[in-house]
């Protein structure tokens, strides 16, 4: 059976409150589910598992993981019960040989991932596996796994990566949070305006981030800023590279999010 290429997304999902709540980004989150081409299956990357080696679900059924706490029981009480689907997972492993992917059938679904699909996908009726980040590898090294798993894209396969180009929680403003620093603004403005850089990993401004002068504020660590390099990497020829929706919430955090395809 032919797919249609399914688009790949970077979103951009902030707090874990998004879930409860109805806003803009919730609302385009849903816009993009209800539009885009129904995939038979997606592979979620998530900022929230970041680990030594590299991982994928690879179990039937996948918990659901409420990885934060403080939040109202609300919160915990939601869970997204999509199927996983071992023989995707097993198909990850094999694109991205030789690199040794671990067949896991520990982890489940964190809010990285169940946050944002429970807005685009509320029947929770879509195969889902979930992939690892690398903590040891660099920043080319995950771009160029966004390269491998491009072909996956032609087989129905959604890739839908979460996390936050701007991300310090320590500097977070409770009081004029509408209001972003000044250099988070910046950082946010680099990435924009290098979406659509056509080239390789190791000239592109957005995996060599690192460079630019507020890279070290507006990711302290870099886990909530890789998945947006998997979703670059899996960009073929020229495809157009949209913004769903944007925006800076309580000063430090960006909710950038970008579609290719």
């Amino acid at each position: 059976m032919s797919h249609p290429r399914m688009p790949a997304l970077f979103l951009g999902h902030g707090s874990p409150m998004n879930v409860l709540e109805d806003n803009r980004y919730t609302r385009a989150w849903q816009q993009l589910g209800e539009t885009l081409p129904r995939p038979r299956a997606i592979l979620a990357i998530s900022a929230h598992w970041y680990t030594r080696g590299t991982a994928v679900t690879a179990m039937h059924q996948p918990r659901t993981i409420h990885d934060f706490g403080g939040f109202p029981q609300a919160l915990f009480d939601v869970h997204y019960p999509a199927p996983g689907s071992p023989a995707l997972a097993q198909q990850v492993i094999e694109v991205l040989a030789p690199i040794a992917v671990q067949a896991d059938s520990e982890w489940g679904f964190d809010h990285g991932s169940w946050g944002v699909l429970a807005k685009m996908y509320p029947e929770a009726d879509i195969p889902l596996i979930q992939l690892s980040i690398d903590s040891t590898q660099s920043a080319a090294w995950h771009f160029e796994m966004g390269r491998k798993l491009a072909a996956l894209r032609d087989e129905g396969v959604m890739i839908v990566a979460s996390g936050n180009v701007v991300h310090n929680l320590r500097m977070i403003r409770w009081q004029g949070a509408e209001h972003a620093y000044p250099w988070a603004e910046n950082f946010n403005q680099f990435v924009r305006d290098n979406l659509h850089f056509q080239g390789s990993s190791a000239q592109h401004p957005l995996v060599n981030y690192e460079q630019h002068e507020s890279a070290k504020l507006a990711n302290p660590t870099p886990e909530h800023y890789l998945p947006l390099l998997y979703i670059l990497g899996t960009r073929i020829d020229d495809e157009p590279v949209t913004v769903p929706v944007e925006g800076m919430e309580m000063g430090a955090i960006s909710m950038l999010s970008v579609q290719i395809g």
